[in-house]
């Protein structure tokens, strides 16, 4: 067994050796909690919910930490005199909590607010200091205060994303004033007028807080060590914020991550979704609209490093296969008489794990899913029960790695009143031709028979009775 991942820094894929065989770390840039989630952002964390599960399939044990930025410029900015910037951010990492979970996103191992981890950021701020590759600005009246990162004193400054600095856009996350560079970047804000006391932390170079890429190497140390396997996030955080990152933990020392991957964005019209340009979908709207497997099988469906344009027909190709997937299932526990055990994850394919194995490739993954549901249709229709279970049994499993399994009591009986009616309904008919059946007026059955075809219901005539499911159209 060997995993491969693509890893962004390198770029190639690479066979995946963790620290520890048996137990595998990883740290993913969580949300800045200026404002609710759109779906892109449950894309990302979707991408990395199913790299967790496989990864804890293949060596038992992971440790998975996504961190919430709760102080940063942009969540300043969206704070009123109704509603502080600590409240705000706390409403809306509820918001980004509830859109994961709906999405069947495993909680992290550890979830750190960067307000809880300010002074592991200043030691690692003085740190840098010590070592020559950070210094405290002047006295300049816009830059007291603030300390800023010395990217000409690492020369290693631009690996992850191969960039020489001249290349590079100056950093525009404080005044340039202060900096001897503009490409520096700052590790500490000095407080400003008009930015709220609550808001700064005293440290060895004034009262302040930390600019946004020391959070992360602070509180990924804290929670991992100074070095861990997998560094995770959005395409869109290579640079600079991943770059930063880099740059300032291994100036400090740290061997910090092993391999860096990125999940490839969601777009709308060809244009990346995001908040800065308005064109994002909220989350909670599309969980309103869909079902929450729907969701999580439609995100999930292109490969994690993919741009994926989400259009409705995205949403309806997914319930059409997630039917198909619950009705062969069904048509299993009739088989059984109903036996619980007959749906339980059991064997996962091969070709399967191979898919997942290189680079979490889940849209062949899934075509091994829906080629193990065609195979155990042929084997219910030729009452091949043991062929059928064993199928069923590796359609739960490959499902469940996935995190698109449902409960045994969703599969077996309809979800609400609707269906229920709907059952009912369907049931009378389908009495009402086996009488006509019964009596040999086929005219009478046929007319039954196309009656519910037309309506959009398939009837399928077995050794149990007759059942009925609703047409992929």
């Amino acid at each position: 067994m060997t995993v491969r991942i693509y890893d962004t820094k390198a770029q190639a894929l690479r066979d995946f050796v963790p620290r520890d065989p048996d137990h595998v770390s990883i740290y993913v840039c969580g949300p800045t909690v200026q404002s609710g989630p759109h779906i892109g952002h449950v894309r990302g964390a979707l991408a990395f919910d199913i790299l967790r599960r496989w990864l804890t399939y293949r060596f038992g044990r992971v440790t998975f930490v996504r961190n919430v930025t709760d102080i940063d410029d942009k969540v300043l900015a969206n704070a009123t005199d109704s509603e502080e910037w600590w409240a705000l951010a706390y409403r809306m990492e509820q918001e980004f909590t509830h859109a994961y979970s709906a999405a069947g996103i495993l909680p992290p191992t550890y979830e750190p607010r960067a307000t809880a981890s300010i002074p592991q950021m200043q030691e690692l701020i003085a740190r840098l200091i010590d070592a020559g590759h950070a210094y405290a600005a002047g006295d300049e009246s816009d830059a007291a205060g603030d300390v800023y990162f010395d990217v000409r004193s690492w020369p290693a400054y631009g690996a992850l994303t191969r960039q020489s600095v001249d290349a590079m856009e100056p950093a525009g996350d404080a005044d340039p004033r202060g900096k001897r560079d503009p490409h520096d970047f700052a590790l500490w804000k000095g407080a400003k007028p008009g930015e709220p006391e609550s808001a700064t932390w005293e440290s060895p170079w004034g009262r302040g807080r930390p600019g946004w890429h020391i959070e992360c190497s602070a509180m990924s140390r804290r929670y991992l060590g100074p070095e861990f396997d997998i560094h995770g996030g959005g395409l869109d955080l290579r640079f600079p914020h991943h770059e930063n990152e880099l740059a300032q933990s291994a100036a400090a020392g740290d061997a910090f991550a092993r391999y860096w991957v990125h999940n490839g964005l969601v777009t709308v019209g060809g244009q990346k979704m995001s908040k800065s340009l308005g064109n994002f979908v909220l989350a909670q709207d599309v969980l309103a609209e869909h079902e929450p497997l729907v969701v999580r099988y439609a995100l999930a469906a292109a490969h994690y490093r993919s741009t994926l344009d989400l259009t409705p027909e995205s949403y309806a190709e997914a319930r059409a296969a997630l039917e198909r997937i619950t009705t062969f299932r069904q048509r299993v526990l009739r088989l059984t008489a109903g036996d619980p055990a007959a749906v339980t994850p059991a064997g996962i394919p091969e070709a399967f794990a191979a898919a997942m194995d290189d680079d979490l490739g889940v849209p062949q993954a899934l075509a091994v899913l829906h080629e193990t549901v065609r195979a155990g249709n042929v084997a219910v229709d030729d009452g091949d029960r043991d062929g059928a279970i064993a199928a069923s049994r590796a359609v739960a499993a490959m499902l469940d790695v996935l995190g698109l399994l449902e409960t045994g009591s969703a599969v077996a009986s309809a979800p609400d009143a609707a269906a229920a009616a709907l059952d009912g309904l369907l049931r009378a008919l389908i009495d009402q031709r086996a009488e006509a059946r019964a009596n040999k007026n086929w005219a009478a059955a046929d007319r039954i028979r196309d009656a519910i075809a037309a309506a959009g219901v398939a009837l399928e005539d077995g050794p149990t009775g007759t059942h009925w499911s609703l047409n992929d159209g």
